[in-house]
């Protein structure tokens, strides 16, 4: 059987969210969390993640890319999206503190009239503020015999 890879640009949006849903969950992986995609917006979340450590459970809001909106305010909502390759989970109230402190975000139209503001860009402030929730996955060690540490035999 020969698998053909698929090109992101050519996804509709539904199908672009699920190849999030699933990449984001692998990254995830690697940081003790499992995710249980939910079938309808639950509190504001597109999924949960739940830590290996039975104590943290966080209600995620996927996004393609920085996004946020008034609807999201007091419900303990991560936002998570990919931006140049990196992924990001961040506590979305405490990011718009930061914006509403130092961005002009709560004056535009697209926030006072539609209850929303996205970031087709990081500006390198935003970057700054967003380095501590990048999600980097260092890659395993491999050992002199060629096994990869931190992976079950399989």
């Amino acid at each position: 059987m020969g698998f053909k890879q698929v090109h992101y640009g050519e996804l509709n949006s539904r199908q672009q969210e699920a190849y999030n849903f699933q990449k984001v969950s692998g990254v995830l992986a690697d940081f003790g969390f499992t995710t249980i995609r939910l079938s309808d917006d639950w509190q504001g979340a597109d999924f949960i993640a739940q830590h290996i450590d039975g104590k943290q459970f966080l209600k995620v809001q996927l996004k393609g890319r920085c996004t946020l909106a008034q609807k999201y305010e007091g419900k303990d909502i991560y936002i998570c999206f990919n931006d140049s390759g990196f992924w990001y989970l961040v506590p979305h109230d405490e990011l718009l503190s930061w914006v509403k402190e130092n961005m002009r975000v709560a004056s535009t139209a697209s926030w006072t009239t539609g209850g929303l503001y996205s970031f087709p860009t990081l500006s390198a402030a935003m970057r700054a503020q967003l380095e501590p929730y990048k999600l980097v996955v260092e890659p395993p060690a491999v050992q002199a015999d060629g096994h990869v540490t931190g992976q079950s035999a399989g």
